[in-house]
């Protein structure tokens, strides 16, 4: 638990340092395009003065240092509107094959009414000129900038975030194995000994009705220790009767459970066929019915149903115990989780894994209400 709270900070953490740089790079670039829109149009204000004295000046005037301001501007989109709308001059707007006057009109007009437009007055009439401009290439692209790095950093905390989850399922994953590993070999030697005293007994004590179930037991131990052994490996999948596997678990719970556990069978009268390791989907099924038989506290009934569908094969294990809180349905596969007394919070975890990365199947609540029962829910691919 203390692993997945650390994940769980670092990815609260990554996600404000992420909204921490977005607002702080939005308020700077804000800024800045605020400080270059004014720079640009105090430019496009002299811009304006030097048509105006252009326009003002007579025949002996030096007008080199005004067509120089003109000329200087290689960046901002201009266009000069006469008084009745008609177009006097442009600069730095590309037409592309379009209708030049009624483009560069639209233009002026579209900036007129954005607010960028300075008013040229010629002598002493009513006449006038409008000098209508647009933000520069530069402007723009710079007003677009912040969005673009905040694209940039929530990719950076998606990705963060995943390796994060990655490497927290891989560590569990080499824990499982080593764990799993560690197990059937500490197994192994016992479960030898076991074996040998067993031989030893039935040589001694033929007629005891108590060895073969002894042996029955040991043999267990070994099967046991098997499926440990697996856990980490690619077990190669096999054809196996669905209808077998159920009811060899069927008759493991029959013996180990009181007679207030009533085992149902639904199963089709054909035999299911399904590619799997059958010693671990025994397994799956053996722990969803030990969950049940502590759910219902040692009484009620478990209904075993196999369906073979067209394109899959479905198993249900419904209990008629105290169920699960809906708050709880989400976490119940989760490592650790268990609601008993004594547990590990393992055997969950581990069908799930046995069902969706050996199997290629898939394992859920299918419905749980308190005091009803609880139906989980297994499919597999034909």
């Amino acid at each position: 638990m203390q692993w997945t709270d650390r994940i769980r900070q670092v990815k609260i953490l990554l996600v404000v340092m992420a909204v921490i740089i977005a607002v702080a790079s939005l308020l700077v670039s804000h800024l800045l395009v605020s400080d270059l829109l004014d720079e640009e149009r105090a430019k496009m204000q002299v811009w304006a003065d030097a048509m105006h004295t252009i326009n003002e000046a007579g025949p002996d005037d030096d007008m080199s240092l005004a067509f120089s301001v003109i000329k200087s501007n290689s960046t901002i989109p201009v266009v000069v509107l006469g008084c009745n709308g008609e177009v006097n001059d442009y600069s730095n707007i590309e037409i592309d094959g379009k209708d030049t006057l009624s483009f560069l009109a639209d233009f002026g007009q579209r900036m007129q009414h954005a607010g960028n437009s300075i008013r040229i007055d010629i002598g002493d009439s009513s006449d006038y000129e409008l000098v209508c401009y647009d933000e520069s290439v530069m402007l723009k692209r710079l007003s677009a900038w912040p969005y673009i790095q905040l694209g940039i950093v929530l990719i950076f905390v998606v990705v963060a975030i995943f390796a994060l989850l990655s490497s927290k399922r891989a560590e569990q994953n080499k824990v499982w194995v080593g764990l799993s590993k560690e197990t059937a070999h500490q197994l192994g030697t016992p479960i030898s000994s076991l074996m040998a005293w067993t031989e030893m007994l039935k040589e001694t004590y033929p007629d005891d009705e108590m060895i073969p179930e002894m042996s029955q037991d040991v043999k267990r131990l070994e099967r046991i220790a098997e499926r440990f052994s697996k856990i980490g490996s690619l077990p190669e999948p096999v054809e196996s009767s669905m209808n077998e596997v159920l009811e060899h678990v069927i008759s493991y719970m029959d013996r180990r459970t009181s007679n207030k556990v009533h085992i149902l069978r639904h199963f089709p009268e054909h035999e299911v066929i399904v590619k799997m390791n059958a010693s671990l989907f025994e397994w799956v099924i053996e722990n969803l019915c030990k969950n049940a038989v502590d759910a219902m506290e040692g009484a009620g009934t478990i209904t075993l149903t196999l369906m073979d569908e067209s394109e899959q094969v479905v198993i249900e294990v419904q209990d008629t115990g105290k169920g699960i809180r809906k708050k709880d349905i989400k976490s119940v596969f989760t490592p650790g989780f268990t609601t008993k007394k004594r547990g590990w919070g393992l055997g969950l975890s581990l069908a799930r894994r046995i069902v969706e990365e050996y199997h290629k199947g898939r394992i859920f609540v299918k419905q749980s209400e308190l005091g009803k029962g609880t139906t989980f829910r297994i499919e597999m691919k034909k």
